[in-house]
């Protein structure tokens, strides 16, 4: 044969025998590592000369630490010319979240067998100092938890021993059971009923306690002799933040409670061990000690809480109502009564017409835009149409020519109707904005919805959005911004927490020192002169009331907006009629702050 052609067969045979090579150790190595870093315990476990022993140690591994990554990287691999063992050192990074990291070098040993490589599983594999019979466990160390106080240094969450009323989900005869625990329960927690618990225990993982109710424990002694013997039924002790008062702050004070106890966690001391076949801890393999948990101080005022559901407790509708200080835009309270908490987060969330408290933004975007003044002489009669709609002042009175402020404070449809009739597609839209309502908070912890103003070229809409009918929404969460960015001259963004910050998007421009003057003193004519007169008793109280159709036209709700000294809010009757019960609901309010 040619000194060519063999030259080829030789090439030919060595790239045959390169790329039928077997992995190696550290090929294997790699793979094993990375196995285990993606959670693949199963590939991990088929590497290893034991796999099912190999993968149940894993499983236990994982499941304990519940690590949120793991990175792994090998940093040695010695293998002799020749020799079919091989030893290894590599490293193990593992993330558990809350800030822990664990990080420690391990080593293991390889062998071949006809030219396979596997590892030799040993439990040192996974931990230099892990046992056979032993697992892993992390033990955490949390704080002890401080009093959450308010802007005036007044506890608004304590401490407290809270007991959790748990039911086994394999009871054979839930319904008996379920009952009598209704029967005792229900004075605590009206939610729970024996459907409520049938129907959760149904719902239940069968390998899990369902958890019925959490009681605080001077209740729970109250009717532990009812139901602590019955059968299936158990309970759990843990240490809480709970408020001063039951029921106090029930749509803010969670969401309080859920970011100090996040904190809490981020200072917990935590320890990984090893743990026996006895369930003793044998070995301590890395600490962490906990640090003293930061103090804590909310925006929110007691006093004002307090006061806000003292003022609506009693209305027999839905009923809410929405404190922020204006100059530094602190949520002080967020109160709602037992109908609206029925129907969720209606304060901060809730999507309603705002009715003529909307005129504000119309007002605003009218003397943006140069038509008019608040001195202007405008024409407020007892209906106008537009395009066959007709649209009537509340009973059609009608006032004639009267200037702006005028209109504004006995609260004109016709008057606002015309102008924002006037006003180009996006006037409205960007008016609003310009006061905070169609910005959107991202409150920590919070979820809060400011309000919708759609823009429109239909002049019959822009006309009905012009007194907060049509298409224009808003919740008490957005009108009391609405109402703080009059007071303070610029859209304040709202907080919770000392130190925690809120993200803002869709924010406006500042409004004209002319206008916001203009508008100030518009607010102060409707409680002197115009349709909230039941606050002219108190000093210096600024505002707007809007009465709200919704439905076939024949149910208002009542809304009062307004501010007085460093303190906006706003009021909120669900189907109250009128405006009249929201004025009365914000003087109880501003009485009540002392």
């Amino acid at each position: 044969m040619p000194v060519r052609s063999l030259l080829l067969v030789g090439l030919l045979l060595a790239s045959l025998t390169a790329c039928s090579s077997t992995p190696g150790p550290e090929d294997v190595l790699k793979d094993f590592l990375g196995a285990i870093a993606s959670g693949d315990t199963t590939r991990a476990a088929m590497l290893t000369n034991a796999p099912d022993t190999a993968k149940a140690v894993l499983d236990q591994a994982r499941g304990a630490l519940q690590p949120q990554s793991l990175q792994t990287s090998v940093q040695e691999v010695h293998n002799p010319a020749g020799s079919t063992t091989a030893d290894a050192k590599f490293q193990y990074d593992w993330n558990l979240g809350h800030g822990r990291q664990w990080q420690y070098q391990a080593s293991a040993q390889l062998f071949s067998e006809q030219d396979n490589w596997k590892v030799r599983w040993l439990p040192t594999v996974l931990h230099p100092k892990l046992g056979a019979q032993q697992v892993l466990a992390v033990r955490v160390d949390t704080p002890p938890l401080a009093a959450v106080l308010d802007r005036d240094g007044v506890p608004i969450l304590e401490p407290g021993t809270v007991v959790g009323v748990l039911m086994d989900p394999k009871l054979p005869d839930p319904g008996p059971v379920a009952g009598k625990l209704a029967a005792a329960l229900g004075k605590y927690e009206p939610s729970v009923t024996q459907k409520s618990i049938v129907d959760g225990l149904k719902a239940q993982n069968p390998t899990a306690a369902y958890a019925v109710v959490s009681l605080r424990a001077g209740d729970y002694q109250r009717v532990k002799p009812v139901i602590y013997d019955l059968p299936g039924v158990r309970f759990s002790k843990q240490e809480r933040l709970l408020p001063i008062q039951r029921d106090f702050g029930r749509q803010v004070l969670p969401a309080v409670r859920s970011m100090v106890e996040d904190q809490i966690a981020g200072h917990a001391g935590w320890r990984v061990v090893t743990v026996g076949s006895m369930g003793i801890d044998v070995a301590e393999l890395h600490a962490k000690p906990a640090e003293p948990a930061p103090a804590i101080a909310s925006t929110l005022s007691g006093k004002v809480q307090a006061a806000g559901e003292k003022a609506i407790d009693a209305v027999k509708t839905p009923a809410a109502l929405v404190a922020i200080q204006p100059s530094t835009g602190e949520l002080l309270a967020v109160a709602q009564n037992d109908k609206a908490d029925e129907q969720g987060p209606l304060a901060l969330t809730g999507r309603f017409p705002p009715g003529s408290t909307f005129k504000i933004v119309t007002a605003a975007a009218a003397m943006s835009a140069g038509k008019v003044g608040a001195d202007s002489t405008v024409d407020c009669p007892g209906t106008t149409a537009f395009n066959g709609r007709v649209v009537p002042n509340e009973g059609k009175f009608a006032l004639g020519s009267v200037p702006l402020t005028k209109a504004f404070a006995r609260s004109c449809n016709t008057t606002f109707a015309r102008l924002a009739a006037d006003l180009p597609a996006a006037a409205l839209t960007e008016s609003a904005r310009d006061l905070g309502l169609g910005a959107d908070f991202a409150l920590p912890g919070l979820t809060t919805v400011t309000g919708s103003v759609p823009a429109t070229d239909n002049v019959v809409q822009r006309a009905e959005n012009g007194f907060g009918q049509g298409t224009v929404v808003a919740s008490p969460f957005g009108m009391a911004v609405v109402a703080a960015s009059v007071q303070s001259g610029r859209t304040p963004t709202p907080t919770l927490l000392r130190g925690v910050a809120t993200g803002t998007q869709n924010l406006g421009k500042q409004l004209r020192p002319d206008v916001l003057d203009a508008l100030r003193g518009m607010m102060r004519a409707v409680v002197t002169e115009g349709t909230a007169t039941g606050l002219r008793d108190l000093p210096d109280v600024r505002g707007k009331t809007g009465t709200a159709q919704f439905g076939d036209g024949t149910h208002s709700h009542g809304w009062f907006v307004g501010y007085a000294g460093d303190l906006a809010f706003a009021v909120l009757l669900v189907d109250a009629g009128s405006s009249k019960p929201a004025v009365e609901a914000a003087h109880r309010f501003l009485t009540g702050l002392g």
